[in-house]
């Protein structure tokens, strides 16, 4: 008994003694961080360059607000350009038609080609092309002079181009026009996402094609379009400072830089204008961020990681079938 017990007494293991890791290097990260704060907020206080008082007492004036307004009003009219006609193009990427294939496929290349800052001054100018804006048969003198007939016109009605193709509508299309392109991709990306299964199956019932993509593939699409749409929107409010150059007056950049320009106080308006242009897009993050939680109701954690599964093994050509199936 007494051998049994010396034995059992020195195979118990001593006590683990749990010793934890330490990350110097974790503090010293902290600790350099910490003065570049410091040394960015010093800078803040005590630069007189910034001139904050008469930054804060400009940035809320009735021009500023003005553009603010003009640029949010520019923000949502190039986006529900951008969306609609993406919605579009992205339909047509995927037609078996080739010829609707081959004309959205050279949308997009040109419009995702040329820089949003050339579109804008483009669309500027294209009153160098028509004196007026007609609508009506086309080729209509060249009908008339086939027949014999001068000066034959079959036109209804038209507008000055000088009156129709204002600062704001030339930046709005060349915004808009831009954007379409992008958000085809994203669109075909998120109609792409959804289980062809789910199409066969709404055809085995009988529903139409346009059926189809409005009650089955677009509701469940919504889930991928959302968040790149959400960046786009942000981006588009962004690029709303490129019409300050066709030029549009009443726009957020434009109306800073006139007062910087005529108080001689250039530093400060970029500063004001760096603070409105985050203001606005926190609001718009806000947003996207409960829009993503509307379309993401019904996928759980589990689905979410299946999701981004699928997505990483697309992208190195492997498969999925083992990570569906854990």
């Amino acid at each position: 008994m007494s051998v049994g017990t010396e034995t059992s007494e020195r195979a118990r293991p001593e006590p683990i003694r749990a010793v934890p890791v330490r990350h110097p290097g974790r503090w010293v990260a902290v600790a350099v961080i910490g003065v570049l704060v410091a040394m960015f907020v010093h800078l803040l206080v005590t630069n007189k360059a910034f001139n904050w008082s008469f930054m804060v007492d400009e940035m809320f004036r009735p021009p500023i607000m003005a553009g603010v307004r003009g640029s949010l009003a520019l923000l949502a009219t190039a986006m529900l350009i951008g969306v609609g006609l993406g919605v579009v193009i992205a339909i047509m990427r995927l037609s078996e038609n080739p010829i609707l294939r081959g004309v959205a496929w050279a949308y997009t290349w040109f419009f995702r080609a040329v820089p949003r800052l050339v579109l804008a001054i483009l669309f500027g100018n294209l009153g160098i092309l028509w004196a007026r804006i007609e609508f009506g048969l086309p080729f209509d003198r060249q009908i008339g002079a086939l027949f014999g007939v001068d000066d034959f016109e079959a036109r209804l009605f038209g507008f000055s181009a000088v009156d129709i193709l204002t600062g704001f509508v030339a930046g709005a299309l060349a915004l808009g026009l831009s954007e379409a392109a992008y958000m085809a991709e994203i669109v075909r990306a998120g109609i792409q996402s959804v289980d062809e299964g789910q199409t066969e199956a709404a055809q085995a019932l009988g529903l139409r094609r346009g059926q189809i993509l409005r009650r089955i593939v677009l509701p469940q699409a919504m889930r991928v379009i959302v968040p790149p749409t959400g960046n786009e929107t942000i981006a588009m409010l962004k690029d709303t400072s490129l019409v300050a150059f066709v030029p549009v007056s009443m726009e957020l950049f434009f109306q800073i830089r006139a007062v910087g320009s005529r108080t001689f106080q250039v530093f400060p308006m970029l500063v004001a204008a760096t603070i409105w242009y985050l203001l606005l897009s926190s609001v718009l993050m806000v947003g996207q961020y409960y829009l993503e939680r509307h379309f993401s109701k019904g996928v759980g954690r589990s689905g979410r990681a299946k999701t981004k599964l699928r997505g990483i093994a697309a992208e190195s050509g492997g498969t999925t079938g083992k990570a569906d199936g854990a």
